[in-house]
């Protein structure tokens, strides 16, 4: 079972949006038969089978097996991934991507977030044991616009002191055949106040 299922095309994303299909995944992360799954949910076999069999065509589920009961001969299914995640591009950007441009804007933070999902989605297809990859997060506390100032310029300059010693200027300067290339995001902004009702942003972080 891959980690991430990314989805770019609009036929499967219409496959997947639907409320039974999902709930029906969400049931199948372990081998399960129509009519198991039909019990948990409260439908016909007949019915999920339908839908069981839209999310195989789909790519989303996969046929792991089969049993006979009472003559009948079960098919077992099971999610092909542990989540599903939807491309940004299956929408795409309305407007043009002028303020996408803007480093200091939520529309470039956006496309580096576009990217980093876009890239992260393809990784899971790769078949490795393990993909070497480093993940970091921290909360800065940063209580006026000079200590703000002074914060942007201080990670500015770590980034590209970083960027000359262990960056290239360009795909012809990668060594072929020796090495990767990797990508490095940084991104800050205000940390959301949660929308959920009697629950602070840190209670929900």
């Amino acid at each position: 079972m891959q980690d991430v299922i990314y989805i770019e095309e609009v036929d499967q994303a219409a496959t997947l949006l639907n409320p039974l299909r999902l709930d029906l995944l969400k049931r199948m992360a372990e081998p399960r038969s129509c009519p198991e799954l039909a019990e948990f949910i409260g439908e016909t076999a007949q019915k999920v089978y339908y839908h069981v069999k839209a999310l195989e065509r789909a790519g989303l589920v996969k046929k792991v097996g089969e049993r006979r009961i009472r003559g009948t001969v079960e098919g077992r299914y099971q999610a092909k991934g542990r989540s599903y995640w939807l491309s940004p591009s299956l929408v795409g950007r309305i407007g043009g991507r002028g303020r996408a441009r803007d480093q200091f804007s939520l529309g470039f933070l956006l496309t580096l977030a576009e990217e980093l999902q876009a890239d992260i989605g393809h990784l899971s297809e790769v078949d490795a044991e393990e993909v070497p990859s480093l993940g970091l997060s921290a909360e800065i506390y940063l209580e006026d616009s000079a200590r703000r100032a002074a914060f942007l310029q201080e990670v500015q300059h770590t980034v590209e002191a970083l960027a000359r010693k262990y960056g290239v200027r360009g795909s012809d300067e990668v060594p072929h055949g020796k090495g990767q290339s990797f990508r490095l995001v940084l991104a800050c902004y205000p940390k959301p106040v949660s929308r959920r009702k009697g629950r602070s942003s840190e209670e929900t972080h």
